[in-house]
């Protein structure tokens, strides 16, 4: 679907945190980095769609869409980039 060359200039290495890896695996589906309010986060692709300008990143069987104005900045994927809720505020925004 998307197939992006890199720039290494713009995209140096990256790692990514072991938790990170496995939270992702165990969701099954592909990620996107994007800018927040609070720095850069991590979503699913079901709730942030991946846009044609993002650069493409391995992530075991699963892809991350790492936005263009976060790739220059980014060195480290973690679990501080995946935003949580606590059941009651999930709860909430479930029922509507």
């Amino acid at each position: 679907m998307y197939s992006h060359s890199q720039d290494p200039a713009e995209f140096g290495e990256v790692t990514i945190a072991p938790e990170v890896l496995e939270y992702i695996n165990k969701r099954g589906c592909d990620f996107r980095i994007c800018t927040s309010c609070g720095g850069p986060v991590l979503l699913s692709t079901r709730i942030k769609q991946p846009k044609k300008s993002d650069l493409l990143l391995k992530a075991g069987n699963q892809m991350i869409y790492v936005s263009v104005h976060q790739a220059r900045f980014l060195n480290t994927i973690q679990m501080d980039m995946i935003p949580f809720f606590d059941d009651d505020e999930l709860t909430r925004y479930e029922r509507g």
